[in-house]
């Protein structure tokens, strides 16, 4: 058991290492200290359901409707290019909000969480099908949900060290213009996601209309 543990946590530790628009989001959240340990473990509990459907066999009816990624893609397409524009047209008084807003935005935070990590069709790939798709060369349940584990525990950790560390940060951004620049500069990150994000719906939709161009992951991954 603690091999298949350790191996979900590697796996998962060469995934959730990129820079994508759910990392950039705990990490902001970690610099203003808003609400940051929620943020992580919300961020976490969605990769930990993820992970859980993917394990229990989720990858073959995922890989069968592939209409559900291409409907995510488009609606977190819309979201990271609405939000990233937002970032770089936000006035710099913003950047830095009393404590009674932050208490309030509580709510604000989770929804955000939720919404960086369920409108991400990436997530699904990595949690569904290779994760789970890794899983399944055990055939016993036990053996995949501890696999699946491994992977949601590294996304724990991972969420929780960059929203703690990132706080470090914070002192080097007091400086509003310095702020414009970081905020800015991540605005101009999740424009970029979001285009890469609309070339990998367009390459999925060609898919559909040429199914032989499609290739399995799940058959790739295993040995």
């Amino acid at each position: 058991m603690v091999q298949v543990f350790l191996e979900g946590f590697l796996l998962q530790a060469s995934l959730i290492m990129a820079l994508g628009a759910q990392n950039l989001f705990v990490l902001e959240s970690g610099m203003r200290r808003q609400h940051h340990l929620t943020v992580s473990f919300v961020c976490f509990l969605c990769d930990l359901t993820i992970i859980m459907l993917g394990v229990m066999g989720a990858a073959t009816l995922f890989h069968h409707f592939p209409e559900f990624k291409i409907v995510v893609g488009i609606v977190g397409i819309i979201f990271l290019l609405q939000y990233g524009i937002g970032k770089l047209r936000r006035p710099k008084e913003d950047f830095f909000v009393s404590d009674v807003l932050k208490e309030r935005s509580l709510r604000r935070s989770i929804l955000r969480a939720i919404t960086f990590s369920i409108l991400n069709p990436h997530a699904y790939l990595d949690g569904i099908v290779l994760i789970g798709g890794f899983s399944s060369k055990y055939s016993l349940l036990p053996l995949r949900l501890g696999v699946g584990m491994g992977a949601a525990f590294c996304s724990l950790i991972w969420f929780l060290v960059l929203s703690s560390a990132s706080g470090m940060m914070m002192p080097v951004f007091q400086d509003p213009r310095r702020m414009r620049l970081m905020m800015g500069t991540a605005g101009v990150v999740l424009i970029f996601l979001s285009m890469r994000l609309s070339v990998d719906v367009y390459g999925w939709l060609l898919e559909m209309q040429r199914p032989e161009l499609s290739i399995n992951p799940i058959t790739t991954i295993l040995p």
